[in-house]
């Protein structure tokens, strides 16, 4: 199959294979890390036409980057890249703090450059919203990174409606990264609306729930080491655990009448929100990658969305994204 491009934002434009690949797993958080499967995923990435993707600086920490430098060399002109910063961490994985500070947008630029062995960032985020620095500061500073040509085009991640206004009056905004699925859509209220008010695009973090909506987490949850099962995720531990999976076999009974896995119906669900909206589902597995790219061959139209919607209500999953919010702007 040809995969087809989608443009982020309209004032500062940036085209992107229509369904990205989130590289987080690939080192951490998510069970082993697997630096060979890594590489090996994002090369049949590309070779597939999955060019869009995603890293951040506190992944691993700072291994991912590295992971993803090497397994672009080469083949740079395919790429679109983007990698975050703001989530401090030393490189023992101790958390610091959410920064915005100036000196640190320029400093973790300057490291992340040099980890992915790359002259300029296609897209780079501020992971986290640093409430004690105005977002002024923060999107002027890397609306400076611009001006150097290190940084093409700007992004904010899991920042409000407010913040993201704010922001695009110093420097317009690609994108704003997300969470966003069948089981997380707060967005719509509020800032989806202002996003396309405003011609930004929209980038889907863990549109698959954090792997539950693939139908392939039993009962029993994630395996030992797998954050996901941590309290840190309420969605996917104890009796919230058992009521989500029921609401994902209602997804696999659907799914079954279409010939296609619960994963993959959930998947061009998110796809069919809109032109302007491009998924970067994670996996450092070719095979689900393969999985994951053929959602886009799955037709979607309004009776599915209306048969989605009745089967996984608004409001219907439990249990919080995270245990800890605080960091999440509101």
């Amino acid at each position: 199959m040809t995969i087809h491009q989608r443009t982020l934002g309209t004032t500062a434009s940036l085209d992107v294979s229509a369904l990205g690949l989130g590289c987080m797993g690939m080192s951490e958080f998510y069970g082993t890390a697997d630096e060979a499967g890594g590489i090996e995923t994002i090369h049949r990435a590309l070779d597939l036409g999955v060019t869009f993707l995603d890293t951040a600086d506190m992944y691993g920490p700072f291994t991912n980057e590295r992971l993803v430098g090497r397994a672009i060399a080469g083949r740079r002109g395919e790429v679109q890249l983007a990698t975050k910063f703001g989530n401090e961490r030393r490189p023992d994985g101790t958390r610091l703090r959410i920064n915005g500070h100036p000196d640190y947008v320029r400093a973790a630029c300057d490291a992340s450059l040099e980890r992915l062995g790359v002259d300029h960032i296609d897209l780079y985020y501020q992971h986290r919203v640093d409430k004690t620095v105005p977002i002024e500061d923060t999107v002027g500073a890397m609306a400076e990174l611009v001006a150097a040509g290190k940084v093409r085009h700007l992004g904010l991640s899991e920042a409000s409606a407010a913040t993201i206004r704010r922001a695009h009056t110093v420097h317009p905004i690609t994108a704003l990264q997300t969470e966003y699925s069948l089981f997380t859509r707060d967005i719509e209220d509020e800032i989806l609306p202002t996003l396309r008010e405003l011609g930004i695009g929209l980038v889907p973090y863990s549109p698959l729930g954090r792997g539950l909506l693939t139908g392939t987490v039993p009962a029993s949850g994630f395996t030992a080491g797998d954050s996901r099962g941590s309290a840190y995720f309420p969605r996917s531990s104890g009796e919230n655990l058992q009521t989500n999976l029921t609401l994902v076999e209602r997804v696999r009974a659907l799914a079954d009448d279409r010939g296609c896995t619960p994963g993959q119906l959930a998947l061009a669900w998110v796809v069919a929100q809109g032109d302007d909206v491009v998924p970067i589902p994670g996996t450092k597995r070719v095979r689900y990658l393969e999985q994951n790219v053929a959602a886009l061959e799955v037709h979607f139209g309004p009776d599915d969305v209306a048969a989605l919607d009745a089967a996984v209500p608004r409001g219907a999953v439990a249990g919080a994204r995270y245990g800890d919010m605080s960091s999440i702007d509101a």
